[in-house]
């Protein structure tokens, strides 16, 4: 959790409301397919559904008052991977700090799962 403290009082943002502005920023990047998440009974990744997208997420809280994030992705088939990953991160970084306020430190994106159509 951020606290934001200013003259007029204190706002704080929860680590759900990060998770979910990031797998909706990061799901409506071309050539994503979906956020992936890890199974602990098999070990294996799975395709997440929208309601669930934020298990592909990890937030963390960094001394500095910044946040530094981490994503898993499923991606189709072709797409440029570089691309992509600096894309996301782009996104993931304005619109985490445009909604927030709350700087983003790092943002790691982790390509688990390529689909072919």
């Amino acid at each position: 959790m951020v606290k934001i403290i200013n003259t007029k009082g204190t706002v704080s943002i929860a680590g759900d409301v990060f998770t979910n502005i990031v797998g909706d920023t990061a799901t409506r990047c071309f050539g994503v397919k979906g956020m992936v998440g890890l199974q602990k009974e098999s070990g294996l990744y799975q395709l997440l559904r929208r309601e669930s997208m934020g298990k592909g997420v990890s937030v963390s809280f960094d001394e500095d008052g910044t946040v530094s994030i981490a994503l898993h992705i499923a991606v189709d088939h072709g797409v440029n991977l570089v691309t992509l990953g600096g894309s996301i991160i782009n996104e993931v970084r304005y619109k985490v700090a445009q909604a927030t306020g709350v700087p983003v430190k790092r943002v790691d994106v982790y390509v688990d799962s390529m689909l072919i159509s």
